[in-house]
């Protein structure tokens, strides 16, 4: 039943991406894959081998931190996008207009909850605390990482400081969730890599049907 629902999501996103008219701003280079595909192999290989590295992170948890628990990263993960709207309303005019940004996070939020969730109703890795079998991947690393790709994204031209800003944010859920004990390494590993590959891959398809405000090329890896 999942499967099928995801699968659902999955072609209404890609009818969102590709049927739209006019041309394509953002384009892709491969060399934009390095970063988030090397985040995903790293996150498959460690979770394949199912040795000491996947697991040494929450086996120190366990020592040192046994008892720790916070929510912070359940609210942290959206936190990039509620920037990226706040600061276009005090008058820091981000790259997109408004419509066409809505479109392109949308979008990106629909393959970030297509691919997870049938990833991890497909694969059914156990979470370290043993609650579930949902794993793999982390899919509060994905929407964090996919949130701050929109939010670097948008603001790096006019604030060339916002890429660290957004992936130290994103990068502080991921550490959460293992501090949580809900993840491994791998999971939020590939999850990074996942959330920032969705979120660049609706940039790249996003056919502007308004005129954008800038055509500013992006940054050579972010």
């Amino acid at each position: 039943m999942f499967r099928i629902f995801f699968i659902v999501v999955l072609f209404c996103c890609c009818r969102l991406i590709f049927c739209q008219d006019s041309i394509s701003v953002e384009r892709f280079k491969t060399n934009k894959l390095i970063i988030p595909a090397s985040l995903i192999v790293a996150g498959t290989v460690i979770n394949i081998d199912n040795g000491k590295l996947k697991y040494w992170l929450n086996d120190w948890r366990n020592d040192e931190f046994p008892d720790f628990s916070t929510h912070v990263d359940d609210y942290l993960q959206y936190s990039p996008i509620v920037i990226a709207y706040g600061l276009d309303a005090f008058g820091v005019k981000s790259k997109t207009d408004v419509v066409n940004r809505t479109l392109i996070l949308v979008k990106g939020e629909l393959l970030v909850l297509g691919t997870t969730q049938l990833m991890k109703n497909t694969i059914s890795a156990q979470r370290p605390d043993g609650s579930a079998m949902n794993s793999f991947p982390s899919g509060h690393t994905t929407q964090a990482f996919a949130a701050a790709t929109f939010l670097s994204e948008e603001y790096k031209d006019e604030l060339p400081w916002m890429s660290y800003f957004a992936y130290t944010m994103a990068s502080s859920v991921g550490a959460l969730r293992i501090a949580n004990n809900r993840h491994y390494l791998s999971d939020v590993l590939f999850g990074a890599g996942l959330g920032i590959l969705c979120m660049k891959a609706s940039y790249w398809t996003h056919k502007y049907t308004y005129k954008p405000k800038k055509t500013a090329v992006a940054s050579m890896y972010f």
